[in-house]
């Protein structure tokens, strides 16, 4: 018996509406997969705005005020002394968070001001990677990297190593790191990326031969050198 169905006022027999109901079936089927890959993909390649860290120069430029134009460098302490505003911290700041700032300043002196910033020197981010790799090291990073990534730019995996716990050592401040234990053993495929681990420039890897049950969550910067050669630490 052949039940009639009803398609935007049109009746369909049940064969048709079956088909009608695979053809749905196979697209979401084949739609779904590729949502959860394309929000994988920008989570992973998301890049955080850059902020300004001491040794950066900067040129500030003023359109109407050029007397005032000056390069300076981020000081130790994370502050610039400028000709208009005098001495404001300026590490930790975006580029456009450094501008709002030293225009707001230097509006006590010049009407409505038109600053240019450029950022003219800068160093490279990069993380640290030691352990069982084939090639320890300081590492530039030139494009979003994820810990599994970063461990193929040192040489990858030595036969010895533990790729289940790969530790992440994270500077909170300049006192203070948190730690991570990675488990990059099953992250082969595009479809795993999403649950690697994208580093930050700064970050240091150690890739483990024993076991390492005993480390807190968070430690002293200063105790990393126990895992890292001190000729690699930032």
């Amino acid at each position: 018996m052949v039940i009639p169905q009803c398609i935007e006022g049109k009746q369909v027999s049940g064969r048709q509406w079956n088909a009608v109901k695979l053809a749905i079936t196979l697209a979401i089927l084949l739609v779904a997969p590729s949502h959860r890959l394309l929000g994988a993909d920008q989570q992973l390649h998301h890049r955080p705005v850059y902020t300004l860290h001491v040794g950066d120069v900067i040129v500030l430029n003023y359109r109407y005020t050029p007397e005032f134009n000056q390069t300076i460098k981020v000081q130790p302490d994370g502050c610039v002394n400028l000709n208009i505003v005098g001495n404001i911290k300026v590490a930790g700041l975006s580029i456009d968070d450094a501008h709002n700032q030293i225009v707001q300043k230097a509006s006590a002196r010049l009407n409505n001001p038109e600053l240019t910033i450029t950022l003219q020197e800068f160093e490279h981010p990069y993380v640290v990677i030691a352990g069982e790799v084939e090639h320890p090291g300081k590492f530039e990073l030139r494009d979003d990297t994820t810990a599994l990534q970063a461990v193929m730019l040192a040489g990858g995996f030595k036969d010895s190593a533990r790729d289940t716990q790969v530790i992440l050592f994270r500077k909170i401040n300049a006192d203070d790191a948190e730690v991570r234990k990675l488990n990059l053993h099953n992250v082969k495929t595009k479809a795993e990326l999403e649950k690697d681990t994208e580093l930050q420039p700064g970050d240091m890897l150690l890739v483990t031969r024993n076991k390492m049950e005993h480390l807190a969550r968070f430690m002293k910067a200063s105790n990393l050198g126990i895992f890292f050669n001190p000729t690699q630490m930032p």
